[in-house]
């Protein structure tokens, strides 16, 4: 395998061997160890010595479901700290069979000028960006397709990337047209932007294989993973995430009062009825709209949809639960059009719709707009994309917007927004978004799926939850699988063992697999730690401490000891 550096300031390109501390990481894994070895911690995140990092997880371009995800990562410009964001689509498998072990952007073009980096086999080219220079990432994809190739990959930055803004994150494309699998938190989009690099275009790899060190060993395991996720009844093609996609929670999450609702002031929305996975796939199915479609290829699950207006133009592939509980319900928007047409916009700016859902939310107790106002939401949003000042505030996220409007009750850990769960609620989210070294971040952790094993709404046992469960995430995103492929994976290690070992031979057995997924997490901490990083910085807002949350009206009561203490036994 190989390592493509790019120096963006000289405009050249190189290949290298792997660095051997870097052969046996992938994904999450390489860009934390990668950030310790070669970014000064204390950097400027949108400086010249920070570093962004694509690289495919180490199963990445091999046949193993839901294997395909990209990892992005860099120094945060939210967080300040190390970041990791990924997507499906086809990135993570063409890296894969390219045999790349990660793209590393370096330096930064001079001011104004920006590029694309085209990979070609062993071919690699940095072009000035041209015509698609200010376009949004729908435009920018269509275009650099029609020059490279339908079946090409682009990943690509909107105007939220070019004007760096903090909420700004990367879009990756994927098989039949698909343009919206986003990598889409911590501000990675605004690091891109600060190379002045616009896109990236991954020519499709012909009759390329990623190399096998136990062909078999790997195939035996790959079809026991891909049958017990077919199996499982929520993953299956009976189960909940494959019918309803992932806004099969919402009900669940409205019930337990975590529903994040005008600005997280309550925990469950009046109109929740009509944001439910069930009422989303009648609507889309009415309208000739898909549902259960995949993301990146080969994918089992298939959670994906495509979600249609009434005369059967696509809006947006996929709406998903947290975009439907951040733009939706926080904003107090009950209507699935609405919310998409917002959707559709963040896409093509190219930002995190949990970032700018929670921004807006803040900027709307500011009174700047009306819950449940859609024409003054989307007027606001809409300045994002025309670059007002307005816009580029928002567009920077829920932590500058609060600060700057002077608004006390801003959802964000870390300098983070908080995704879909109150964490009030669900206190082992809240003790992951407040330890968590990728900041507040359900997919560093997600105790959701783990609240009938441990009382969400009680402090006990949440802190052990969390640290179990930001192990198991960070094995995830260090392999390339999606997050909801865990449930074989905690009930059979040794699947995930016999995979690695079938690609890679390196005779890996369950305490090695457990020691390579705790040191992501070590890793992590420590660079965060020589960034300047303090307890201090991992908490959860006061006022979520203080404000009961109806209509259980509970209060994050996790004490400092308990977050301070997760990582005693890592």
């Amino acid at each position: 395998m190989k390592l493509l550096r790019v120096d963006m300031h000289q405009l050249q390109t190189r290949w290298e061997p792997v660095p051997a501390a870097y052969e046996r990481l992938g994904g999450r894994a390489l860009i934390a160890q990668l950030l310790l070895e070669e970014v000064p911690p204390t950097c400027d995140a949108l400086g010249p010595y920070n570093k962004l990092i694509f690289a495919p997880g180490l199963l990445g371009g091999v046949n193993v479901t839901t294997c395909g995800r990209l990892s992005v990562g860099g120094k945060s410009p939210l967080t300040r700290g190390a970041k990791e964001a990924n997507a499906g689509g086809t990135a993570g498998d063409m890296l894969g069979k390219l045999d790349i072990k990660a793209v590393v952007v370096e330096g930064q073009a001079a001011k104004g000028n920006w590029y694309i980096l085209h990979i070609h086999d062993e071919s690699t080219e940095l072009v000035p960006a041209g015509d698609v220079r200010g376009l949004g990432t729908y435009a920018s994809s269509d275009r650099l397709q029609e020059k490279y190739g339908a079946e090409s990959t682009v990943i690509s930055i909107g105007q939220g990337g070019e004007w760096m803004m903090g909420g700004a994150g990367i879009c990756v494309t994927g098989e039949g047209g698909q343009r919206s699998n986003h990598a889409a938190r911590g501000g990675l989009g605004a690091l891109m932007g600060s190379k002045g690099l616009k896109a990236v275009v991954i020519d499709k790899p012909e009759g390329k294989t990623a190399s096998l060190a136990n062909a078999e060993l790997l195939r035996t395991a790959a079809r026991a993973f891909a049958q017990k996720l077919i199996n499982d009844p929520k993953l299956g093609k009976s189960g909940t995430q494959h019918l309803y996609g992932t806004a099969s929670i919402v009900a669940v999450v409205n019930e337990m009062g975590a529903f994040p609702t005008r600005n997280f002031r309550e925990g469950s929305f009046e109109g929740a009825e009509k944001l439910r996975g069930e009422h989303l796939r009648e609507v889309t199915l009415g309208r000739g709209g898909e549902v259960g479609t995949r993301c990146m290829p080969g994918c089992v699950i298939a959670c994906r949809n495509v979600y249609v207006d009434e005369s059967k133009t696509p809006i947006v592939g996929t709406l998903q639960y947290e975009t439907i509980a951040l733009m939706g319900s926080n904003l107090g928007l009950g209507n699935l059009d609405e919310i998409a047409q917002l959707n559709r916009m963040c896409n093509d700016f190219g930002l995190d719709t949990i970032e700018t859902g929670a921004a807006l939310g803040v900027a709307i107790e500011a009174g700047l707009a009306k819950f449940g106002d859609f024409e003054s939401v989307r007027a606001l949003l809409a300045q994002v994309g025309e670059g007002t000042v307005l816009g580029r505030l928002i567009g920077n996220g829920a932590a500058a917007t609060g600060r700057v409007l002077g608004v006390r009750r801003v959802p964000a850990a870390l300098g983070q927004a908080m995704p879909g769960y109150d964490p009030r609620s669900l206190k082992g989210n809240g003790v992951t978004y407040a330890t968590s070294p990728q900041g507040a971040d359900h997919t560093a952790g997600n105790a959701f799926g783990a609240r009938k094993e441990v009382n969400p709404l009680v402090v006990p046992g949440q802190k052990e939850l969390s640290l179990r469960l930001q192990i198991i995430a960070a094995m995830l995103d260090s392999t390339g699988l999606c997050l909801f492929a865990r449930p074989p994976i905690i009930a059979e290690p040794q699947l995930m063992v016999d995979m690695i070992n079938g690609r890679f031979g390196w005779g890996w057995t369950v305490d090695d697999y457990n020691r390579f997924n705790r040191q992501v997490l070590r890793t992590e901490l420590e660079f965060n730690r020589r960034a300047g990083l303090t307890s201090a910085d991992y908490r959860i807002p006061e006022y979520m401490h203080a404000e009961a949350l109806p209509p259980h009206n509970v209060t994050f009561d996790v004490p400092d000891s308990d977050l301070d203490a997760v990582f005693e036994k890592l």
